[in-house]
């Protein structure tokens, strides 16, 4: 680990007032994630044609002036984003060296069947290396998801179990995990799951016995401030809200009552921009997306 670079990303995650961009859409979501930019599935004829497409996506929204130190304070990326170029440098290094904005990375594989009412990630094979090279591409920390569709206790102990036991492999790697067990905002017991959750993941930290802290990513809750708790405690970095499908308009109004938590939004920060547009459009688009959104992560 290169300690002064870990410090200075774990200050800049703590204290910069922006909030995570969510560029992690990987195979199974990229064909959605073009088609709302414009680009149909006959544009491209192969896999590797479409990672070109939404890697061209991306570094459109990296290289504007907007995207900045002022509006993210860090970005998720899939490990093809990570790996490809913006500029001659791999784009988590050009993400910290040129933005100072910090990169993360999603690490799971996807999610299991669902059963007990969650949806547990699948195994993650290969995880050392890909965390080794991370790191060595001046990432901080990793992203992974699983979901909690219904109110359960055992479900929801068992989807905390798994995050923090993979989160533990990773602090022991030298990197930061967000541990992101999402409650869908369709669930019919969504108030209740969250109760459930808040519990598991104060059990977990109050055991966790690294030196590092986590940072999680939790679904935006029903009642304000639900998760001051968590905010507040010792063992966690930042506390992230993820969008889960609501609109910009009403994620950014739900985010701006619950003090301290800060955005990580992916189809709202992508709405309305379109591959169509000219750069001054795409720009001003952009631009109008960060700012609300770093707004409402600023109460």
């Amino acid at each position: 680990m290169d300690q002064a670079r870990y410090q200075a990303q774990l200050d800049s995650i703590r204290n910069t007032s922006g909030f995570v961009a969510a560029l992690d859409q990987s195979g199974g979501s990229t064909p959605k994630a073009l088609q709302l930019y414009g680009v149909e599935e006959d544009a491209y004829g192969s896999e590797s044609e479409m990672f070109d497409l939404i890697h061209g996506m991306r570094a459109r929204i990296i290289e504007c002036d907007s995207f900045n130190r002022d509006n993210i304070c860090a970005a998720i990326l899939f490990q093809m984003t990570m790996e490809r170029d913006i500029q001659g440098m791999p784009t988590s290094e050009f993400l910290w060296q040129k933005k100072q904005i910090v990169p993360l990375l999603k690490v799971d594989r996807g999610l299991e069947d669902e059963a007990d009412g969650v949806q547990l990630m699948k195994p993650i094979p290969g995880l050392a290396p890909r965390l080794e090279q991370a790191a060595a591409l001046s990432v901080f920390g990793t992203k992974m998801r699983s979901v909690v569709k219904h109110a359960s206790e055992t479900g929801v102990a068992s989807i905390v179990k798994q995050q923090f036991e993979i989160g533990k492999e990773i602090l022991g790697c030298g990197l930061v995990p967000i541990i992101e067990p999402e409650v869908d905002i369709n669930s019919p017991t969504k108030a209740r799951a969250e109760a459930q959750l808040k519990a598991a993941i104060a059990a977990e930290l109050d055991a966790l016995d690294s030196d590092m802290p986590v940072m999680l990513k939790l679904t935006l809750p029903e009642a304000p401030d639900f998760y001051a708790e968590l905010i507040a405690h010792p063992k966690v970095a930042k506390v992230v809200a993820l969008s889960g499908g609501y609109s910009r308009a009403e994620a950014n109004e739900r985010l701006a009552q619950n003090h301290g938590m800060i955005a990580s939004f992916s189809r709202a920060l992508t709405e309305g921009l379109m591959h169509q547009q000219s750069d001054a459009e795409f720009a001003a688009a952009l631009t109008d997306n960060l700012e609300s959104i770093a707004a409402a992560s600023r109460t």
